[in-house]
């Protein structure tokens, strides 16, 4: 299996399966001497991980991960930094009659034409179990951008037709987590619970959108031919499971307004910055950061998990019917958050990292 790897001047390398022993991450190029605080990645990982309320599924991780390398003393040495998230609360058994049978959604199917043999104990490395690993890196970057005042936030900003029915300041983790569902607008966040309620009772799933708004991020970074600011983010999202796009800035919006409704009007240039009246570019121009707070949305398919019997094939392309046992989030997107904001730290790290040869 190729490209387990993915970052150019920090690069991130992701191992482990659903069930199987671990999962976890290693981390390869970031800075030596680096105060580190151990308590701030367990924090983002509590965020992602299972059994956290009614509305994400019962499996029960307590993700309390291992540091096998690279940190010495809470300080980074400079070597290939590992962490290791122990599997303690697998139940293969409820896989066991998936063996052979294909569930519509999974990678079932795609697995064993590519590979010919795959691990069907909670859909294996094709899980998203294995974000955790991803979770654990992306909250190193976090700390390292901070320090850079560098901020990321993400939040639940719609679930199915429910959504939130304004632009939300830059809302703190606090009020985010305040929400079972991650939804920092109440109204919006008793909607979405209540409406997931009667997902659970029906045994259906839903999907919706995360919206991730990044501050202070300098104007100048990113690439402006294959590396451009919103490409590298998109690479990281996008690997994301059960995401199928993103928007920046006002997406696809802006493909009904014309170019003088468009266009952001430059007021000034402040320190590092370059300041518009409005930012529909999403605070991106020709792949490079404006200055501007980056705003991204990301689209989340409905978990492909649903009780209910469903029409599907077998591995040998017999007709048949699968109902699908084991643990499941009615709806990804509240663990999803700590996701979104630690593969789009990744990114900009990877690029933060890059600029430095300008300076």
């Amino acid at each position: 299996m190729a490209r387990n790897l993915i970052g150019k001047n920090i690069v991130i390398g992701s191992f482990g399966e659903s069930h199987g022993v671990g999962i976890g991450v290693f981390i390869d190029g970031f800075p030596a001497n680096f105060s580190v605080d151990i308590e701030k990645i367990q924090f983002a990982l509590n965020r992602r991980k299972p059994g956290q309320n009614q509305y994400t599924t019962s499996r029960n991780e307590s993700d309390d991960f291992q540091v096998m390398s690279g940190i010495f003393e809470n300080k980074t040495t400079g070597s290939p930094i590992v962490f290791f998230i122990p599997n303690t609360d697998s139940k293969s058994k409820d896989y066991d009659n998936l063996k052979d049978v294909y569930r519509p959604g999974h990678a079932d199917a795609t697995y064993d034409i590519k590979y010919g043999h795959r691990d069907h104990r909670g859909g294996g490395r094709s899980s998203a179990r294995i974000t955790a690993g991803w979770v654990a890196a992306g909250a190193l970057a976090m700390q390292y951008l901070e320090q850079q005042n560098i901020q990321i936030r993400a939040w639940v900003q719609q679930v199915h037709t429910i959504k939130v029915p304004k632009h939300l300041d830059f809302p703190s983790i606090e009020q985010i987590d305040s929400s079972p569902v991650r939804c920092p607008d109440p109204t919006t966040s008793h909607e979405i619970e209540d409406f997931l309620s009667t997902l659970l009772e029906s045994g259906n799933t839903a999907g919706g959108v995360i919206h991730c708004s990044i501050h202070n991020l300098p104007a100048g970074i990113g690439e402006p031919i294959f590396g451009k600011l919103q490409a590298i983010i998109g690479q990281y999202l996008l690997n994301i499971n059960a995401v199928k796009g993103i928007a920046f800035g006002d997406g696809f919006e802006s493909t009904l307004k014309t170019g003088s409704e468009n266009n952001d009007r430059f007021i000034s240039l402040e320190e590092r910055s370059i300041i518009s009246s409005t930012n529909r570019s999403g605070g991106s121009i020709g792949g490079i950061s404006t200055g501007m707070p980056i705003e991204i949305d990301v689209a989340f398919k409905p978990t492909s998990s649903i009780k209910s019997s469903q029409d599907t094939i077998n591995n040998e392309g017999e007709s048949t019917t699968v109902n699908i046992a084991g643990r499941h989030d009615p709806c990804v997107l509240p663990r999803a958050v700590p996701i979104v904001e630690s593969m789009v730290a990744m990114a900009i790290l990877d690029l933060f990292l890059e600029n430095k040869i300008y300076e």
